[in-house]
This record gives structure tokens, sequence and C-alpha cells, in this order.
């Protein structure tokens, strides 16, 4: 699992990215009541919204942490987005991206690195 400064998180799987958002982030905001994932076929640029979460703090942008297409958007988040908070380096994920460039999770952090940078901010 690599992560972003944005903390998504990113586990490949063969050409497959899957990708949310991580506990830290589920934990700043708060209750999520609305998450908006993106449509199949959509295609998604490394650092670009390609998806929406809102809590009762606040409403935030899900920036891709890989370039591709999306092949899947979690729908199941519609009508449950609280499985963001309840697992969200897991069940609570946003979508599958088919990956266009590997090498771009090279400049992510692995799990030592994205401790290190939360425990600085």
């Amino acid at each position: 699992m690599k992560f972003t400064k944005d903390h998504e998180w990113v586990r490949l799987e063969g050409d497959v990215a899957t990708v949310g958002i991580t506990k830290h982030a589920a934990d700043q905001l708060g209750d999520v009541v609305f998450v908006e994932t993106p449509e199949a076929g959509r295609a998604v640029s490394q650092k670009d919204g390609f998806a929406v979460v809102e809590s009762v703090k606040a409403a935030s942008d899900v920036y891709a942490p890989v370039s591709g297409e999306v092949i899947e958007g979690n729908d199941a988040l519609a009508s449950a987005p609280e499985t963001v908070n309840a697992d969200p380096e897991g069940a609570g994920w946003f979508a599958k991206i088919k990956v266009s460039d590997a090498s771009e999770l090279d400049g992510l952090m692995d799990r030592a690195a994205y401790d290190a940078f939360l425990a600085s901010l």
C-alpha cells in the first residue's frame, strides 16, 4: 500500500489500483454523510480530483494517486457512506483504476514514511 500527502491510499494488484482515503483523513473528516465516486470509463490523471467526500464538517475532493482509467467506482458508498469511517482502508475504497503509468507509484510514500509524515503535521 502507498500513500499521498493528501491522505489517499493506493493498493496495486497487477495493473489495477484500488484507491481510497486514509484512516487519518476519515478521522479528520468526522462522520461521512455523502460520497460521490467516479464513473467507469473516466480517464484520470495523477493529482486530479476524481471523487468527492462530504462529512458533517466539510466537503473534500479526493485526488487520484495514479493516472489511468476508472474501471469501477464503489457504488455501495452511495447508500452506506459511513463505510468510509468504519473501514477507510478496506471496504471504504472509492475506485479501481487501470493504471497507465506504474512508475507514478514510485513517488508515493510507504506506510512508514506516511506515518512519519503524519507525525510531522
